[in-house]
């Protein structure tokens, strides 16, 4: 399977998985009060990751016949993972999860005081899941390297999931993010690896900005997951370096200023923020 196959099938199944669960996203245990206050069903990244797991399944199944990839690629199965795991995170947060505590420093305050947010289970369990994905197959990693790789990938996801504050913006970030990847990557098994991820993401862009569905911390995590994964498969140790710096340095300016805010201020930004949303 090629990338451009990989991308243009997780979009289509997508858009399947959408169209069968209608009635089902409309179901009141779903629906939250978005940033204008309309309700919409949240969550729906699971969509996006249920493509991952159908479209891996059905490779495995007819690369097993010998038609296509064959089965066993093991970026193919840390996608899977990625998304899984990140994903049951994400939605636990979705689903349980309050406006009490924001960011690091709200979620660590309330674990000193004995209180357990869904947050800092979305923290904890997230560095748990990057480091099983980083450690797989990579014997001759160091464990600096290996701790520096999973902090890469949990970062990643939480970075998406800072920028999910208004319709399509994790969705376009993770996108714009992807586009270098993929150059680099090209065919490989890295970038025929996350193609359906990204694909399936981009079939959910048009509800996203139209306020039809909200992507949740389930799909804005799980982008930033594969993302920060093909980054840690394809990547140099040097660019991987780079790119932990780039996170921890967003990472620590969200604790300090609102993305929001400086995306208004950036008339550029804000073009490109404002881009196919309406109501």
């Amino acid at each position: 399977m090629s990338v451009l196959l990989g991308f243009v099938v997780g979009l289509l199944t997508l858009r399947l998985l959408v169209g069968a669960a209608h009635d089902l996203l409309r179901t009141p245990f779903l629906e939250r009060a978005n940033h204008r206050g309309r309700t919409v069903p949240t969550a729906i990244g699971v969509l996006a990751v249920l493509t991952v797991v159908f479209v891996e399944a059905g490779r495995s199944f007819f690369g097993a016949f010998g038609i296509g990839d064959a089965p066993g690629d093991s970026a193919r199965l840390l996608v899977v993972l990625a998304a899984v795991g990140f994903g049951l995170l994400g939605l636990v947060d979705d689903l349980a999860g309050t406006q009490a505590y924001e960011g690091f420093r709200g979620h660590l305050r309330a674990l000193a005081h004995g209180r357990v947010t869904t947050g800092a289970v979305k923290m904890i369990g997230g560095g748990a899941v990057a480091i099983v994905l980083v450690s797989v197959e990579r014997t001759r990693v160091s464990g600096a390297q290996m701790l520096a790789d999973a902090v890469l990938v949990a970062l990643a996801a939480n970075l998406t999931n800072l920028f999910d504050r208004a319709p399509g913006r994790a969705i376009k970030v993770g996108l714009l993010a992807w586009i270098p990847l993929a150059l680099i990557a090209r065919a490989d098994s890295v970038g025929v690896a996350i193609a359906p991820a990204i694909g399936a993401f981009a079939g959910l862009l048009g509800d996203d900005l139209h306020e039809r569905l909200m992507l949740g911390d389930t799909g804005s995590n799980v982008i930033g997951a594969v993302l920060g994964l093909g980054v840690v498969l394809e990547c140099s140790p040097t660019t991987r370096i780079v790119v932990l710096a780039v996170l921890i340095a967003f990472t620590l300016a969200s604790e300090l200023v609102s993305f929001s805010a400086v995306i208004q201020r950036v008339g550029m930004l804000r073009r490109i923020d404002e881009l196919g949303r309406g109501a």
